[in-house]
């Protein structure tokens, strides 16, 4: 991960057909601040739970030395539940109620992967941003992908 206040790198995922955030979704598998270092996250956001409401559904993990050292950051996405892992350790889950409510379950449409580093922004640079902290690296070793039939 990169290092400093100001940098925000991210592994996420995107509805394919996107018209509105947050009701048709956002899942992040790994979001990292450097004002917050050795601290992952995984959240889900939706129209019912979302970040600009203060209510988004996510879970914080321990990853000492991320700035030196390389985690496999990695998702489950099923019919009944989303949950991300770090390093093979479940950190988070976000059930589906099963309602028929896309509202609180919009995760039932294909999505497309994101992986980028962010500079500054409503969460990366919370705390302000570190130009000595620039140019930024965001190092993947690899990404895989696996679908079940």
């Amino acid at each position: 991960m990169p290092s400093g206040k100001g940098t925000w790198p991210a592994f996420w995922m995107m509805p394919k057909n996107f018209k509105t955030w947050p009701g048709d979704g956002e899942i992040d598998i790994m979001e990292y601040v450097g004002y917050r270092p050795d601290v992952t996250q995984a959240s889900t956001h939706c129209q019912a739970y979302n970040g600009a409401a203060g209510n988004n559904k996510t879970g914080t993990y321990s990853v000492p030395g991320a700035e030196h050292n390389f985690y496999t950051y990695g998702l489950l996405w099923t019919a009944d539940e989303i949950t991300a892992y770090v390093n093979g350790v479940k950190y988070f889950s976000y059930p589906n109620d099963h309602a028929n409510n896309h509202d609180t379950w919009p995760f039932d449409a294909p999505f497309y992967l994101k992986l980028n580093l962010a500079w500054g922004g409503n969460w990366g640079g919370l705390q302000g941003v570190d130009q000595s902290a620039l140019p930024a690296t965001y190092e993947i070793d690899y990404v895989r992908v696996y679908q079940k039939n």
